[in-house]
């Protein structure tokens, strides 16, 4: 079994009862993207899920089978898939020079899935759909995403920003540069894209981390006290101002001052703020003089402000920084990550590993995800309350309500007539025999 493809080659033996073989590991050139990715988005050992092997970066065939090709985390040793639901039979990944690659079916028993459709045979995927990333299910127990990576993986520096795939890396390598900064930045993403946890990551990486931080829901904030609310008042400046207040921006002090939905800021208040980031100085409601700020500014909105009659001079200043986080349906290869956070939490909250179906997290990898994270995390605990504690191959195969008709997850999604295996909790012995 091979790799081939503009790569170097590490040699790696993998051992197994049955046969020994030599697996080709890739030490890949920064210049040799968009190289061919599969990273592993569920799995009976949780601690596989992020896994990832790299294929050629040009026309060459993957082969994967229960042995090769080694997935690994950075700095971590790699291993094969190793499951015994994964056929000893390879998968072949055959990449073309337009970029699309052909999947064929290996010669054993082993159900293979793509994109919810059974493989029979053959399937020839786009460069294009390889993009959107393609869901791959094997034995009904494990999940890989096909897709691009135009980076080297690298051990994360940001926690708070999870994902594995090259649109995640870019992201934490984003928020580490602003992070160095004192520039003001601008977040820009649809809602539940993780704005708030990209400002706080950018503040706790930086200078400012052990200084205040402050934030405030542009959006919620009274028009007539916005003013007051930023930049203070005087006692007396306006009806029930009985004592002087000092604003957000007194409050956040050297630290940073988030700005959250700045797109809903009231038009009266966009030129004191813009007055602020280009003199450090604002003046609170009713008072005599001015004050100097030493706040950081992150502002963040998912509108297009160069569209909605938006202050532009206020707008340029906030662009001195401008980070874009992608929707979910761009980064597929991260949902496997993401699930496995929420199952952590669930374990450290309730002492037990909780086990999802494998063919559910396939439906929630091929879904689009309108509200994106937010969305996702939030359906994934509901399928946990549902579960209630059962196994996942009970559940499934009781038709437990609520596991496969979430809101979230439209009829489109639902594997139907489905049952798959049990996921077993860590250190949990493999199931025997199920592919050859």
């Amino acid at each position: 079994m091979t790799i081939i493809g503009p790569c170097t080659y590490l040699a790696a033996t993998v051992t197994d009862d049955d046969q020994t073989l030599t697996s080709p590991m890739p030490s890949l050139a920064p210049d040799a993207a968009p190289w061919l990715c599969l990273t592993i988005q569920w799995h009976p050992e949780p601690q596989r899920i992020g896994q990832q092997c790299f294929g050629p970066a040009g026309e060459g065939t993957l082969a994967l089978n229960r042995f090769l090709p080694l997935f690994q985390s950075p700095g971590e040793a790699g291993a094969g898939l190793g499951h015994r639901c994964v056929s000893r039979s390879p998968l072949q990944l055959q990449r073309a020079s337009d970029g699309s690659v052909t999947v064929c079916a290996p010669d054993s028993r082993m159900a293979v899935r793509i994109d919810g459709v059974p493989l029979d045979g053959s399937r020839r995927l786009t460069a294009d759909q390889v993009r959107r990333g393609a869901v791959l299910e094997l034995g009904g127990l494990v999940v890989l995403c096909l897709h691009w990576m135009r980076a080297l993986p690298a051990p994360v520096q940001v926690p708070a920003m999870l994902g594995v795939g090259s649109a995640a890396l870019a992201l934490r390598a984003q928020i580490l540069q602003a992070a160095r900064t004192d520039f003001p930045v601008l977040l820009l993403g649809e809602t539940g894209t993780g704005k708030e946890v990209a400002a706080r990551a950018i503040h706790a990486a930086g200078a400012r981390r052990d200084k205040p931080w402050v934030a405030v829901n542009m959006a919620a904030m009274n028009e007539a006290l916005a003013a007051a609310e930023l930049f203070g008042a005087a006692r007396g400046a306006y009806t029930g101002a009985q004592t002087a207040r000092p604003g957000l921006f007194a409050e956040a002090a050297d630290g940073t001052l988030f700005l959250d939905e700045i797109g809903d800021t009231p038009p009266t208040v966009q030129p004191m703020l813009l007055r602020v980031l280009e003199s450090g100085e604002y003046r609170p409601l009713g008072g005599q003089g001015t004050l100097q700020s030493r706040a950081r500014l992150i502002a963040a909105t998912d509108r297009n402000l160069a569209e909605r009659g938006f202050n532009q001079a206020l707008l340029r200043r906030m662009e001195a920084f401008v980070i874009h986080l992608p929707p979910l349906r761009e980064r597929r290869e991260d949902i496997g990550v993401l699930v496995l956070s929420v199952l952590r939490e669930w374990a450290a909250a309730h002492g037990g590993w909780p086990a999802l179906p494998a063919a559910l997290v396939a439906a929630m990898c091929r879904h689009d995800w309108p509200g994106n994270v937010r969305q996702l995390l939030h359906t994934v605990r509901r399928a946990l309350v549902a579960l209630d504690g059962r196994g996942a191959g009970n559940a499934a195969e009781a038709g437990v309500a609520g596991i496969w008709t979430l809101p979230d997850l439209p009829a489109s999604v639902s594997p139907a007539a489905q049952a798959p295996e049990e996921a077993a909790p860590p250190g949990a012995p493999a199931a025997e025999g199920l592919a050859t």
